[in-house]
């Protein structure tokens, strides 16, 4: 009886230690997916969180980042194929892209909200302009809107009613101010040449810009909501179960405490934000 009892637990010690063995083989043998992200400005911070939380729930997901120098590429990247997603861009931004270039790319989740802010080497305040100063902004056709609409709720400009404004639907402007269109990565460098610049938040981090000293900083409302920021994927991959769960490891409350700590009042978790 004592025997057969010993040949019974070697047997289940034997058994044990196979299955063991199966379940390290099984984990070890599933392959870790790439996936390349393109951004814009400095959100490397960031998705180091993300790659954090993907490792923590054991995802097998490595994030590859790609850093693109403007606004024009990462679009034009994902659509070919070049990169598998992208977060840079707000909604408005995406809308007007696909339009223009008959594209087919899709929102798989949202980001931050990043209101533009107004810099200067020249004044304190935007009290401060003067007649005939120049101030510039983002010449992407979105963000130029954007910008022209801060100007007006700043009270320096008048705009027609249109829903994306240009420079060209300015129908009041008080100071006379030149208004001009630059490239949004360009914005901080010529910072010397003119009175005043909207600049985007993550151009701004970028380039070292304390945020503490922005002379005046776009208004969060209601009509804020298509100024969310994004994450984007080609049509085919709208439900992609590995993106799907890169965007739930980006919306955690362990991230949203980096974009707070990392961005301060620059940028704001806008996944669940209450207007």
């Amino acid at each position: 009886m004592k025997f057969r009892f010993k040949v019974l637990s070697v047997a289940a010690v034997a058994l044990g230690v196979l299955l063991a063995g199966c379940g390290q083989q099984s984990s070890a043998s599933v392959k870790t997916k790439d996936v390349t992200i393109g951004i814009v400005g400095a959100d490397k911070t960031v998705w180091k969180a993300v790659q954090k939380q993907l490792d923590k729930e054991d995802a097998h997901i490595n994030l590859k980042i790609k850093e693109f120098g403007d606004y024009n590429q990462p679009n034009s990247s994902l659509q070919a194929g070049d990169i598998d997603l992208n977060a840079f861009q707000h909604q408005f931004f995406l809308d007007n892209w696909n339009k223009a270039n008959k594209g087919t790319l899709v929102t798989i989740g949202k980001t931050v909200l990043a209101p533009l802010a107004v810099y200067s080497k020249k004044i304190t305040s935007l009290k401060d302009l003067k007649k005939g100063d120049t101030v510039s902004i983002p010449n992407d056709p979105t963000n130029e809107g954007r910008a022209l609409e801060l100007l007006e709720t700043a009270g320096f400009i008048t705009l027609k009613n249109t829903e994306l404004p240009t420079p060209a639907d300015v129908k009041a402007n008080k100071l006379d101010l030149k208004i001009k269109p630059l490239d949004a990565a360009q914005l901080p460098r010529t910072l010397a040449d003119v009175d005043a610049a909207v600049i985007n938040s993550g151009i701004a981090v970028d380039a070292k810009l304390n945020p503490e000293k922005a002379i005046y900083r776009e208004q969060i409302t209601e009509k804020s909501k298509p100024w969310i920021n994004i994450i984007v994927a080609r049509k085919a991959d709208k439900s992609n179960k590995t993106y799907k769960k890169i965007v739930k490891a980006y919306q955690t409350s362990a991230v949203a405490k980096v974009i707070k700590k990392t961005y301060k009042s620059t940028e704001v978790p806008a996944w669940n934000y209450k207007f």
